[in-house]
């Protein structure tokens, strides 16, 4: 089993050396762009996945294709045919992103770990860990920067360590990325996902009047009852009753009136 903490650690001091060996900055405008990035921070903002990753996962997936989905880059319209099958089919690409990062392993939606060391394991963990296990860097995350020379499962459980990746990889997307857009931090801590405000119920204009009304009748009952040398207690079952008659009346206008 891979020990993802050695791994986290692994992957920050690589981000620290790692120098581009590729001009990512074409691919990492289009990620950065206004549109997209509303995009993706509206998954983000449902997810607690930092608007970032999702982007850099969307260019490793399906080269930012959004009819491809963000879990494996299949038509997210279609029940899904690749690892993860059976998903779908989705309204929209922000359903299917959503549904990638909660429902589907490695459920970064989980993840609260969002320093560069976790955000790169995670971004590893979504591709698979065989490179991890065998030492040797992820062109997942590596390919495109001095961190990774050569080394590629070809297909399911076949590694050739002669094959170089030439898919732009996420370390060096987001530092090109970084480059661009200096809002793209790393803290290490759980973004939160944005939870809509509950809104108090609304109190009708009737109801407001009537609860005014009743305010001032009660104000009266105790002026009378102090004068009229009733006990506390009197005065104050008095000013219930008036209370709840005064408001009544009141609501009983409004509805006639309307």
């Amino acid at each position: 089993m891979t020990d993802l903490v050695a791994l986290k650690a692994a992957n920050a001091k690589r981000f620290a050396n790692a120098k581009l060996t590729r001009n990512f900055t074409p691919i990492a405008r289009h990620l950065v762009e206004a549109k997209a990035k509303a995009r993706y921070q509206v998954v983000s903002a449902k997810t607690g996945v930092p608007w970032a990753f999702i982007a850099v996962t969307h260019e490793r997936e399906c080269s930012q294709d959004w009819a491809g989905s963000l879990a494996q880059g299949d038509p997210w319209n279609r029940v899904s045919v690749h690892v993860p099958a059976g998903r779908g089919p989705f309204q929209s690409w922000e359903d299917a992103a959503i549904d990638a990062l909660v429902n589907c392993g490695p459920y970064a939606a989980r993840n609260k770990d969002w320093s560069i060391g976790g955000t790169l394991a995670k971004l590893e963990e979504y591709n698979g860990l065989g490179y991890a296990a065998r030492g040797a860097p992820s062109p997942y995350i590596w390919s495109g920067t001095d961190q990774y020379k050569s080394g590629k499962y070809v297909r399911d459980h076949v590694y050739d360590p002669n094959v170089v990746d030439t898919q732009p990889g996420c370390a060096g997307l987001l530092m090109a990325m970084m480059a661009l857009d200096p809002s793209i931090t790393f803290t290490g801590t759980t973004i939160k996902p944005a939870v809509e405000p509950v809104k108090k119920p609304e109190t009708s204009t009737a109801s407001k009047a009537g609860a005014g009304a009743g305010a001032v009748v009660v104000a009266g009952t105790v002026a009378a009852g102090v004068q009229q040398g009733w006990s506390w207690l009197e005065i104050g079952l008095a000013g219930f009753v008036v209370a709840g008659l005064a408001t009544a009346i009141v609501l009983l206008i409004r509805k006639f009136r309307t």
